[in-house]
């Protein structure tokens, strides 16, 4: 038998709790996965009561617990697939516009003989830690930079208040319904262009996967680089981590971390190759 995940620990914290946790995680012997539901930017009704971006999570969830086994990439589009599918079924009208769609980021990995192979869409990130050594899978950081930007731009509307103002709204729902947007959704035309990539895995090996809002330690508050997070995951553990997270997100106006909201969903899994 080769390699196997096991998993060490998993931590999904909602952003509010008088609000879903949009974000899901999941792993099984060979695949693991995150994904983070973008944000409504309407009230429920499109896929019925249920918010499209807690639906759009739960769908893909079970998409990625259930779809055979494949190649990583190939595995994620039929989630995509599953998605599509799923959407025709449960919609109620027709969407107000591109904005109102479903869409979420991801990242998947898979052991696949002695590498292991990651798929993503969106700002989820990857860190595999192997000894000394740390390998980031996933975005670069710019996106995050420029939601930053984003929101510090339009910080005289009002940053962090439980409903958006009206031009915060307006401008989420200009970025959201752009062409060309590349995410994980019910319109497979998102999903034309997979990000993958593959690096050497060995039993001992930790992998952590995150969700943006996890993932800020690093890409958005600088308290971590990506070797220091894996150490500190290791030495403390996810639930250490999260509290300095709202730790940081409450002891800001907003002035320093421009962002639209106080504290988003925040998930880790961490896991570790074992065989």
């Amino acid at each position: 038998m080769g390699m196997h995940f096991d998993l060490i620990q998993s931590l999904s914290l909602a952003g509010d709790a008088a609000v879903p946790n949009d974000d899901r995680a999941g792993a099984g012997e060979m695949r693991a996965w995150v994904i983070d539901g973008a944000t409504d930017l309407g009230p429920p009704g499109l896929v019925g009561p249920r918010g499209g971006a807690a639906w759009l999570s739960s769908e893909a969830h079970l998409a990625f617990a259930t779809t055979p086994d494949a190649p990583v990439e190939a595995m994620s589009r039929a989630v995509g697939m599953h998605l599509a599918a799923a959407f025709e079924a449960a919609r109620t009208r027709e969407p107000e516009g591109r904005w109102e769609l479903p869409l979420a980021s991801f990242l998947a990995a898979r052991i696949a003989g002695s590498k292991l192979e990651a798929a993503w869409l969106g700002d989820c990130v990857a860190l595999l830690g192997s000894g000394e050594t740390t390998v980031r899978l996933g975005p670069v950081r710019e996106t995050r930079d420029a939601e930053a930007e984003l929101a510090a731009s339009l910080a005289s509307h009002g940053l962090g208040a439980p409903k958006k103002s009206e031009p915060i709204l307006a401008s989420l729902k200009e970025r959201r319904g752009r062409p060309g947007i590349r995410v994980l959704s019910v319109d497979p035309v998102t999903m034309a262009e997979i990000d993958t990539a593959a690096t050497p895995c060995a039993p001992g090996d930790d992998l952590l996967l995150m969700t943006d809002g996890f993932a800020a330690l690093v890409d958005s508050y600088g308290a971590y680089d990506e070797a220091g997070l894996m150490a500190a995951v290791r030495a403390s553990g996810l639930a250490a981590l999260a509290a300095e997270l709202r730790a940081i997100e409450t002891g800001d106006d907003f002035a320093r971390f421009p962002r639209f909201k106080r504290s988003d969903d925040a998930t880790a899994l961490w896991l570790r190759i074992a065989g």
